[in-house]
């Protein structure tokens, strides 16, 4: 049943939700407006529901226990630092276990033994980078009878060019004679055409004004100056003492030995570790 859009299951059901009997439901006119408070509102004028309803107790909480807690934390981190010390420790013990070790290794050691082992491990490295120098030479570079050219295309002064030289086994070239010059020249025409680069040749007169000697101390005997009515060679004087060689025609020209060019070395394939 509905009344005014409130709807009931039955007459007695709606009576007793509004506090009537069916009778006096009949005998009170408009009656349904009479019942409109919600049923909460009923049961609260009956009694049944309080007016406030009482908070939840909250849980005590006991002073000791929360010390307890803080008190085990603490515990718990102590622990752990603990074991990381004990570990640190073990370390330690390690490491000056393996330095007393090594220590008593040094103490044994003969000092003057390993210079000699350190000296002559230096020297075999030495000789072995010459071999190699002298195999690359005669293997990339020019034959000539036992002699082996090699240009290397590295800008050095002179002296850095006759200590590289060296390092490799060889020497800075020294053409003794007009066949080795001519044989010289068109090799390093050869390795620059269509370029004109000059190269170091090992003879110098830095001794002696005047007085040109190979790189390896031997006097010269043939020399292959450059000649023009500009500029003949050499004239350098006192200035430039370190002779290089032209790669486009061969000629010799004086120049100051700090200049920074190629160089031409020269192996003799003969020798042999």
């Amino acid at each position: 049943m509905c009344r005014d859009g409130i709807c009931f299951l039955d007459t007695t059901l709606w009576s007793l939700s509004c506090g009537f009997s069916t009778k006096q439901k009949d005998e009170i006119p408009n009656s349904t407006h009479v019942c409109q408070a919600p049923v909460s509102e009923a049961k609260r004028a009956r009694g049944d529901v309080p007016e406030i309803l009482p908070e939840p107790e909250a849980e005590p909480t006991s002073p000791v226990s929360d010390f307890e807690n803080s008190y085990n934390y603490v515990l718990s981190r102590l622990a752990d630092m603990d074991q990381a010390i004990h570990k640190l420790n073990v370390g330690h013990y390690t490491l000056d276990v393996k330095v007393s070790q090594l220590m008593d290794r040094l103490t044994r050691v003969d000092v003057e033994e390993l210079e000699d082992t350190i000296r002559e491990v230096y020297q075999h490295s030495k000789d072995n980078r010459k071999e190699m120098g002298r195999l690359e030479g005669c293997q990339k570079g020019h034959r000539m009878g036992y002699k082996c050219y090699l240009v290397f295309n590295g800008h050095k002064d002179y002296a850095g060019a006759s200590r590289k030289c060296l390092e490799r086994g060889g020497r800075m070239a020294m053409p003794r004679d007009r066949r080795e010059q001519e044989a010289l020249a068109d090799y390093v025409k050869s390795f620059f055409h269509p370029g004109n680069w000059p190269v170091w040749l090992g003879v110098n007169d830095l001794r002696s004004e005047g007085l040109y000697l190979f790189d390896d101390g031997t006097r010269v005997s043939y020399f292959q100056w450059r000649r023009h009515f500009l500029s003949s060679q050499p004239d350098g004087g006192r200035r430039e003492n370190c002779v290089a060689m032209s790669s486009d025609d061969g000629d010799w020209w004086d120049h100051y030995c700090d200049r920074n060019m190629n160089y031409l070395c020269e192996f003799d394939d003969r020798e042999a570790l």
